[in-house]
């Protein structure tokens, strides 16, 4: 069976973080977490390793490799599920909670009795928490905090979890019949349900949609809705002849449906998801197309990701809706990590990646010592890398652009000296630690790295990972204004966990004027796929190709850095 890097890695953590909830021996759970992160730096797959190759990786004894090799041949392990069995399931959600590790889960359990998020919001609303040692109101608070923020964030999925999804319905959706809607084609951060238009026959669909459902909630011939893999998914069923006013319905925000109903009103038209009408509602007129029954309202076609009432129905009345930045002009990644510091790839492949992508460059931007947790490099690393750099743009087609990831520290200076950021071709400054500094102070922070003449993008600007943690307390439009004044660009960062910045600051900042740097942040293969979840961002926020670096060649894009 396929068994990737990834799944081993997060096995060997799980049965880690497992261990430490049960008390386990420290030296066993460091054991698997040392493992784990062993197997995450692997460039090359580990289930092709022998047991003796694993072992060989250092820090992996006789059990573990044991271990690894149970997982790359059957995808579970045995002390993996007799461990899940000591415990109640509902207990792992606690794990994903920002703030509470495995020791702590472990305490909650055993002492109060929690074994979910729900019993943990309920125990802090009493003051329990508080009252355990080592714990106490500010704990507490924080504790709670990050407990509703986790249980508000699983009502919606993130853009991974939705591309998963409609990847598992593709195989019972008939090829071009069909678009997802809503929100994720607006190209939202997070999604609720997903919406699927088919102009297929629901006699032919249904039944397909029943085999691969958890539950069917509904089924018809208009609209049928099912439970798959824990989420609700919606299809709506038109014709070929009316499938634009269904997609548009189905694809705007409800602000966005309003306004457009409401300006075909003042027409003396009535619109909805079947097409246009006259007021009376007769002489249903139906669109095969969106640009179709859009022109038929005066109005040039709204790309999706607009469509959210923040003036782009008025901008398209008077023709002046943007030329939105398209993935053809995006010429590399500006954000990626190599086996250097926590990446999984060696510069060598991310070059090969690079080729094969059609990309002129891709950032090389390792984290820099202070990072230690992501094996960050020292000054001769990086002049080592530069070295190795130089030798494989030699003969690649995808330059590889020397630059760093380097850390905003807590007082606000850098990771690197000024002198070691000098001799990079490119500079990301990002927070990495002290997020919950006052607004005043972590916005001064970022202010500063805006300063340095050696920093070309502030990274993550507000350090968020989706519903998991809370993005810093930065005054937004303080730190738009540093960067306009310093020509400092600041990141779109496209793993679909962040999405930082967000669309309303990435409009803000365009209007002012900063560039935006689009950038993966990947660690690993699959991950450069990202960029996409990015450019829709990039979108939302009306880029066009002139707001973007990524859309400049490589002699401009240098030039820029310079």
């Amino acid at each position: 069976m396929e068994c990737t890097n990834r799944q081993v890695a997060e096995t060997l953590r799980l049965i880690g973080q497992l261990l430490e909830i049960r008390e386990g021996n420290p030296y066993r759970v460091r054991a698997f977490m040392n493992g784990a992160d062993a197997v995450d730096r692997l460039t090359r797959p580990v289930a092709e390793l022998s047991k003796d190759e694993v072992v060989a990786l250092g820090g992996v004894g006789e059990h573990l490799a044991a271990v690894v090799r149970e997982v790359c041949e059957t995808g579970s392990s045995t002390e993996l599920e007799t461990l899940r069995a000591e415990i109640p399931p509902s207990l792992l959600e606690l794990l994903r909670i920002e703030g509470v590790g495995p020791k702590t889960v472990g305490r909650l359990w055993r002492e109060l009795g929690i074994t979910s998020v729900a019993e943990l919001l309920a125990a802090t609303e009493k003051g329990r928490v508080r009252r355990l040692k080592g714990f106490g109101t500010k704990s507490e608070a924080e504790i709670r905090r990050g407990a509703e923020r986790y249980a508000a964030s699983e009502q919606r999925m993130n853009r991974s979890t939705a591309d998963a999804l409609i990847a598992g319905l593709a195989e019972v959706l008939a090829p071009g019949r069909y678009v997802v809607a809503g929100s994720y084609r607006r190209g939202k951060a997070t999604i609720g349900d997903l919406d699927i238009v088919s102009c297929e026959d629901p006699v032919a669909l249904n039944p397909r949609l029943r085999l691969v459902a958890d539950e069917v909630i509904e089924s018809g011939e208009r609209r049928t809705s099912i439970r798959y893999r824990g989420e609700r998914v919606d299809v709506r069923f038109t014709t070929p002849d009316a499938f634009g006013p269904m997609l548009i319905y189905f694809t705007g925000s409800k602000p966005f449906n309003i306004k457009l109903r409401d300006r075909a009103l003042l027409e003396g038209l009535r619109i909805n998801e079947y097409g246009i009408a006259g007021r009376a509602g007769k002489d249903l007129r139906t669109f095969p197309t969106e640009a179709a029954m859009l022109k038929a309202l005066d109005l040039p076609y709204i790309p999706p990701e607009l469509r959210e009432d923040a003036g782009e129905i008025e901008a398209a009345e008077h023709d002046r809706l943007p030329a939105l930045v398209i993935a053809d002009d995006l010429r590399g990644d500006l954000h990626v990590h190599s086996n250097w510091s926590d990446g999984t790839l060696s510069l060598a492949e991310l070059a090969a990646e690079g080729e094969r992508r059609g990309y002129e460059y891709l950032v090389i931007s390792d984290h820099s010592a202070t990072l230690k947790v992501a094996h960050g490099l020292s000054e001769r690393d990086l002049a080592e890398q530069r070295h190795t750099i130089e030798v494989i743009n030699r003969d690649s087609a995808c330059r590889l652009i020397a630059g760093t990831e380097v850390d905003i520290l807590s007082d606000g200076t850098l990771g690197f000296a000024d002198r070691i950021l000098a001799d990079l071709e490119f500079v990301i400054a990002s927070l990495h630690g002290g997020l919950r500094q006052d607004q005043d102070q972590v916005t001064r922070r970022v202010i500063a790295a805006c300063e340095n003449e050696h920093v070309d993008v502030i990274g993550h600007p507000t350090g968020r990972i989706i519903g998991r943690r809370e993005p810093a307390a930065i005054d937004l439009g303080r730190l738009i204004e540093a960067a306009a004044a310093h020509g400092t660009a600041l990141e779109i960062n496209a793993s679909p966990f962040r999405l930082d910045l967000e669309d309303t600051a990435v409009r803000a900042a365009r209007d002012r004027g900063v560039r935006l740097s689009i950038g993966t942040d990947a660690h690993r293969p699959g991950e450069l796929e990202n960029l996409r979840h990015g450019l829709a961002t990039a979108r939302r926020g009306w880029c066009t190709a002139d707001d973007v670096l990524n859309a400049l060649p490589l002699d401009r894009l240098l030039e820029w850095t310079g």
